[in-house]
């Protein structure tokens, strides 16, 4: 087969004007056995109210990646050592400290996987979500509580103001993470990142936490980022994916094309691997084998070894980001292949 060449110099997921652009965006951490490349060469964008979901097994890169654009990557270890990340603009590795943290929080804002973890476990709710308004906006302690009672109301917390002098502990894991998002929303950022905002909570609450940011961020017309490892969380709201393996996107696609038709072996194996109403008493699928250590990448394709379809030139070559049709990309030497394969199916 004639392989399809690259498009130089395009980036994974660009889009006409985008709220922010990462580019080639590499990071590394320095350990007592060696270096690890969590990033490499990582470039997506995101549109005003666009969702773009970011996806893969554990250790990927996924947070990672979400730490260093948000600028609160623990470093050391960690190191950001290529790219760009331009919001707004401006690129945001390029601007000193005291303005990057005016960007967080007021134009950019996070949502933590571990709720219980990420909120102060010594200060009431309303406080923390008052604080915000205090420091950013020069609210008095009332205001910032009415503010804050407003926010909780806006998230469908039951009983706002009774609660809003309750501590973390105190609320349910799925309320919790309501907490989460309103804090995020308090200052109506440009963008936010959702870290696995729905891990550990069960599907009916995980539905409902997912509704109400697909909700708010239609609301406010905001650029969000979901990090995720879960398909099904993501195939009714997202508009593009991104797909990352061994601390490098291997396809991007929007996600109607990505579901009918993966352009990349681990996609594919990914969504064989979620559990079918129709096949039930079946053996679930599963991808084989286990991710590489970012410590010892393979050669070539990172993925070969546990590839069902690996070729000699998938060890020997690593592939670049293919363009696999119209805003689709793909790190597989064999993606056309890959492509008709799922059109015959």
């Amino acid at each position: 087969m004639t392989r399809t060449q690259p498009v130089p110099g395009r980036p994974a997921g660009a889009g006409a004007s985008p709220l922010l652009q990462v580019r080639d965006l590499s990071v590394e951490f320095r350990t007592r056995d060696g270096v690890a490349t969590a990033v490499d060469g990582v470039s997506f964008g995101v549109g005003e109210g666009e969702t773009l979901a970011v996806l893969g097994e554990s250790g990927c890169g996924k947070s990672v990646t979400a730490q260093s654009v948000m600028g609160i990557l623990d470093s050391p270890p960690g190191r950001i050592t290529g790219g760009e990340i331009v919001f707004g603009g401006r690129d945001l590795l390029k601007m000193p400290e005291e303005e990057r943290r005016a960007v967080r929080g007021a134009r950019m804002a996070m949502i933590f996987q571990d709720a219980l973890s990420a909120l102060n476990p010594v200060l009431s709710v309303g406080a923390q979500l008052g604080e915000m308004f205090q420091v950013h906006r020069g609210a008095s302690r009332k205001e910032a509580r009415e503010r804050a009672v407003e926010l909780m109301e806006r998230v469908r917390i039951p009983a706002a103001r009774a609660r809003a002098g309750d501590y973390p502990h105190q609320f349910s894991g799925g309320m919790r993470q309501r907490i989460m998002i309103a804090m995020a929303l308090a200052l109506e950022p440009e963008l936010i990142i959702a870290d696995e905002p729905t891990t550990a909570l069960d599907v009916t609450v995980q539905a409902q936490v997912m509704d109400l940011l697909a909700e708010l961020q239609s609301e406010y017309r905001m650029g969000l980022i979901l990090i995720t490892h879960d398909l099904g969380v993501v195939a009714d709201v997202a508009d593009r994916i991104a797909v990352m393996y061994a601390g490098r996107i291997v396809e991007t696609a929007p996600v109607a094309e990505l579901y009918r038709a993966p352009a990349h072996p681990y996609t594919r194996g990914l969504l064989d691997s979620i559990p079918r109403l129709d096949q039930k008493g079946q053996q679930l699928n599963a991808v084989k084998g286990l991710p590489p250590s970012l410590l010892r990448v393979p050669p070539g394709c990172s993925f070969h070894p546990r590839c069902p379809s690996a070729r000699p030139v998938c060890r020997a070559d690593e592939p670049p980001l293919y363009e696999a049709g119209a805003g689709r990309t793909s790190a597989c030497h064999f993606w056309k292949e890959l492509l008709d394969d799922e059109c015959a199916e």
